[in-house]
């Protein structure tokens, strides 16, 4: 098995272990900027990953703690697929990715970081966006500053 390096990660990973709070509870009590919440709805709120797959990466969490999508009825899901539908239309306009990839992963066994506060993340997609470029073309492809793609989401929202 062959190992891709993706050092900015890091600090995520190391913190996971020491953090004994959720993520998703704890930016609720911050600050919008502070948290990179872009958009705070009735039941759901959208957040920009700080340790993102690719720019423009969201995450759609219930404000309420819960596991899982099913400890909520099915109208009180239809917010969620409302802004997830929103975010990708807010990603497609401003960064125009090619695709997206969509999911949650429920439960330590498939993989979730966060295990008792269900979220879904918005993956924007490029075609060759996960290539070996930094390491067979020595050359580091940039993306947008956090800061920066975080105030274009959160700006479209809010229009």
């Amino acid at each position: 098995m062959k190992f891709l390096s993706a050092p900015w990660r890091w600090d995520f990973i190391a913190n996971c272990r020491k953090n004994t709070g959720c993520v998703f509870c704890e930016a609720l009590a911050k600050d919008d900027r502070d948290a990179m919440i872009c958009w705070r709805g009735e039941k759901f709120f959208v957040l920009l990953n700080k340790y993102p797959y690719s720019t423009g990466h969201l995450m759609i969490a219930p404000v309420t703690h819960l596991a899982a999508p099913d400890e909520l009825a099915g109208n009180d899901l239809a917010e969620m697929w409302e802004l997830t539908n929103r975010a990708m239309a807010i990603l497609r306009n401003n960064f125009h990715p090619d695709g997206f990839n969509l999911g949650m992963n429920i439960g330590p066994a498939a993989g979730a970081g966060v295990k008792d506060h269900f979220h879904q993340h918005v993956v924007p997609r490029w075609q060759g966006d996960a290539n070996f470029m930094a390491l067979i073309g020595q050359t580091q492809v940039l993306s947008y500053d956090q800061e920066k793609v975080f105030h274009i989401i959160a700006n479209a929202f809010h229009q």
